[in-house]
């Protein structure tokens, strides 16, 4: 059979399958679970010959994506036997993201010495950064009080979980805090946030995978190095080009256990959740996803559109990350192709350096999204009624305090819950949603991964610099040496 013949044929068995699950959801025609295993199995074969006869590493990604769902709904144990395999991918990963930030930022500064070019990029990343997360924001709170998920919700009844004891300011800190007056402590918090974006130790900063501090020691040695004579500087941009390519290569070779990485962490996900909590925080679930889809929708594709970015190779270009985003839900999983795929696309190598990894503290359009509606979701829940004025506080209080703890484990539940501690909100409501916080997970990280992959075209757009020309090439995506220029 031909390429062509055999994609037809796993789109017919796909649309069936969906047919034969609505019936059984809907109990329409009384179709046992077993059939239900059939049909699944029978999917999973003719979305695995497809990924075979395309050879293609993001139908590989995908198909092991639903297969892992396959296997998380009828093998649950042995899905949560698999998660060491996804946890082994992110740490694989995370090896790349040092070296390949620290080589890209201090060649794309040192190796063009162009020193002004790097203020411009901080301050229009910056603006950029705040008008997108606002945004976010504010969909976020519309969402919610459209949806009013909360409302009437028994979450009393519903599983709860035990909320992490993480505390996103350090013990240290905390002390000083406890002996100043609390109208400074934002002043306080804030001057923290700014001190702990500075490395100690760089070697500390790469092992313990503190993206901020990379950066600022890489713009800085940039900086450093450009002002140095070129007979002394060339070796060491020499040295951070080829480590760069190197590192680049590297991923390609990390990105071939990527499917297998993604379809464990996805069986992980639905064999340990199951499926019957869903039902209990639907609503919520799909004001996340609504609200999330509106955002991609009014402010992501009216900027690329005005910007006339080539939206369909833009997709092409972020749908392996995304994806590893999403069944990973790991933004840090996903740094590396991003980089490379946007730097592919037209966008200049010292700019995808410095925007994406800056991105990730300062550009989290979907946490600043999922925030300030679960907030408000969590004072529904509660019966608390709040004002318009009280939940644009609230709003922009999660607006500064979502920047500063991008580092941490589980950052969105831990601002989460010192907001709703600081606006009288009951915490165990936060409890209860935690069940299905790992599937919002998903959809936030993915969100995320656009916008800073989005951030960097336009910052690059802005600045004059993207290349037109790249993505109009068909094999766009092909790996092939990178140009330098």
């Amino acid at each position: 059979m031909t390429k062509k013949n055999i994609g037809y044929l796993t789109l017919v068995i796909i649309t069936i399958a969906i047919i034969i699950t609505l019936f059984y959801e809907f109990d329409l025609f009384g179709i046992p679970a077993s059939v239900m295993m059939i049909v699944r199995w029978v999917t999973a074969a003719a979305l695995v010959l497809n990924a075979f006869v395309r050879k293609n590493l993001t139908t590989w990604i995908i198909t092991c994506l639903i297969l892992g769902v396959f296997v998380g709904l009828d093998f649950p144990d042995l899905a949560i036997a698999l998660h060491p395999l996804s946890q082994g991918f992110i740490k694989l990963v995370k090896t790349i993201v040092g070296p390949i930030l620290f080589a890209t930022l201090v060649f794309g500064i040192a190796g063009h010495s162009d020193l002004k070019s790097v203020g411009r990029m901080a301050w229009k990343s910056m603006l950029y950064f705040f008008c997108a997360t606002t945004c976010a924001i504010f969909i976020g709170l519309l969402v919610i009080n459209i949806t009013k998920a909360g409302v009437g919700v028994d979450v009393a009844h519903m599983p709860h979980e035990e909320l992490p004891t993480t505390s996103a300011i350090a013990v240290a800190d905390q002390k000083v805090l406890d002996h100043i007056d609390e109208s400074v402590h934002w002043v306080f918090k804030f001057n923290t946030f700014i001190r702990d974006t500075f490395p100690e130790n760089i070697v500390k900063s790469v092992y313990e995978n503190k993206v901020l501090q990379i950066v600022i020691f890489g713009v800085l040695f940039g900086i450093g190095l450009a002002m140095v004579p070129m007979k002394k500087r060339k070796p060491l941009v020499d040295f951070t080009e080829s480590l760069a390519e190197a590192m680049f290569k590297f991923t390609n070779l990390v990105m071939l256990f990527a499917p297998i990485g993604v379809g464990a962490a996805m069986a992980y996900t639905v064999g340990h959740l199951g499926v019957d909590i869903l039902k209990n925080l639907f609503m919520l679930l799909m004001s996340l996803y609504i609200a999330l889809i509106c955002f991609l929708l009014l402010i992501l594709l009216p900027v690329a559109l005005y910007l006339k970015v080539p939206i369909k190779q833009f997709i092409q270009a972020i749908k392996e990350p995304v994806s590893i985003a999403f069944a990973t839900t790991s933004s840090d999983a996903a740094l590396p192709k991003a980089m490379e795929n946007m730097e592919k696309f037209g966008v200049p190598r010292k700019i995808v350096s410095f925007v994406i990894p800056t991105g990730y503290s300062f550009n989290l359009d979907g946490t600043s999204l999922y925030l300030s509606l679960a907030s408000i979701f969590v004072a529904q829940a509660a019966g608390i009624h709040l004002s318009i004025s009280q939940q644009l506080l609230m709003a922009f209080t999660l607006m500064i305090t979502s920047k500063g703890v991008a580092a941490v484990p589980r950052a969105s539940l831990i601002v989460l819950i010192a907001t709703a501690d600081q606006f009288g909100l009951p915490t165990f409501v936060i409890a209860a949603i935690l069940g299905i916080d790992e599937l919002m997970d998903m959809a936030r990280t993915s969100v995320n991964v656009i916008g800073n992959c989005l951030a960097t075209v336009v910052v690059s757009k802005w600045e004059g610099e993207f290349d037109e020309h790249a993505s109009k090439n068909p094999d766009f995506l092909k790996d092939a040496p990178a140009d330098l220029d």
